[in-house]
């Protein structure tokens, strides 16, 4: 408990206080040393470098942000960054002061503070991940950096739906390939193609997705807006494929031709479909010497198809297979 005198003379400075006479109670609390009463007379007297001062003495969370709400709402953003980096050390209190700048419209202040406290030997998980929400919401173009120097620092899951939010599609796959949703970054690869696809990336992405589903999908979108990279997507995901699937795939659209660099490198494998469809290719260009050579260094085709296709070919090369064939 207090001594007497000073609880009377606390007493007297409270009734001041609460009586408006706050160059009295000024006087009253600092003789008594109570820091906090006297940092919320000087921000009653407008005096707010005094009142971050007396706040600093008194160390309390609650003075902090009696004093840094003052200072907002009088537009002393200096002072109030000073105070604010006191209270922005605290996870729990962050919130609501990014609540009140937020509703004020004091965007670019909040983020000079939030940045200013990022070197804070205090500066915590919340603080940085916090800022980043405020980039995709505010500041996009600086997310992006903000990101890669502190990805380790991040709430992943927050800020994923903060890029989802705000439609901020690089961001995103950056995100999901830091939180190895590899299925995910490439899906939003090739749906949000113009902004988040790059060939290089995305071969490194669907090389390790774990849903397989995602490979042919990842096939038919390069045969519609990446037709020139599309054997060294094969390439990538050449053994994790059904050839079979990517023949059937290939012709429904039409592209065998596209893919032929692909159809050679898997034809030692002696499949039917990749054989058929090579030959097909090497009639329709007129590739006899390639055609001769598949036909006699794979066996597993309808020959006798072929052989019935070729025999009355106008071309001389073309019916020599046939003959080949029938032999």
């Amino acid at each position: 408990a207090l001594p007497i005198s000073v609880a009377r003379i606390q007493e007297c400075g409270d009734r001041c206080f609460t009586e408006g006479l706050y160059e009295a109670a000024k006087i009253i609390f600092n003789t008594i040393n109570n820091y906090s009463a006297l940092a919320s007379c000087y921000v009653h007297l407008k005096q707010f470098q005094a009142a971050v001062d007396a706040a600093r003495r008194a160390n309390s969370m609650q003075t902090w942000k009696e004093v840094n709400r003052a200072c907002v709402k009088a537009a002393e953003f200096r002072l109030a960054q000073l105070s604010g980096l006191h209270i922005i050390a605290n996870a729990d209190e962050l919130e609501d002061l990014i609540q009140f700048y937020e509703q004020r419209g004091h965007i670019e202040e909040l983020l000079q503070l939030l940045e200013s406290g990022l070197g804070h030997e205090r500066a915590h998980m919340g603080l940085f991940t916090e800022l980043g929400v405020l980039f995709a919401k505010f500041k996009p173009d600086k997310l992006m950096e903000h990101l890669k120097l502190f990805n380790n620092r991040l709430n992943i899951a927050r800020l994923i739906r903060a890029c989802e939010g705000n439609h901020l599609w690089a961001e995103l796959v950056f995100l999901y390939v830091h939180y190895s949703e590899f299925d995910h970054a490439a899906e939003t690869m090739i749906e949000r193609s113009p902004v988040a696809w790059n060939h290089r990336h995305f071969k490194t992405v669907i090389s390790q997705v774990a849903n397989i589903e995602i490979l042919y999908r990842a096939i038919d979108f390069y045969l519609a807006e990446a037709p020139g990279e599309l054997n060294d997507l094969l390439a990538t995901i050449s053994e994790r494929v059904d050839h079979a699937r990517v023949v059937q795939l290939l012709r429904r659209q039409k592209r065998l031709a596209l893919a032929q660099e692909y159809l050679q490198s898997v034809q030692a494998q002696d499949l039917q479909p990749v054989n058929e469809a090579l030959h097909d290719l090497f009639i329709d260009m007129g590739y006899w010497e390639q055609l001769a050579e598949s036909v006699g260094q794979h066996k597993n085709f309808d020959q006798l198809e072929l052989a019935l296709r070729l025999e009355r070919h106008e071309q001389l090369l073309a019916r020599r297979i046939a003959a080949l064939l029938y032999r």
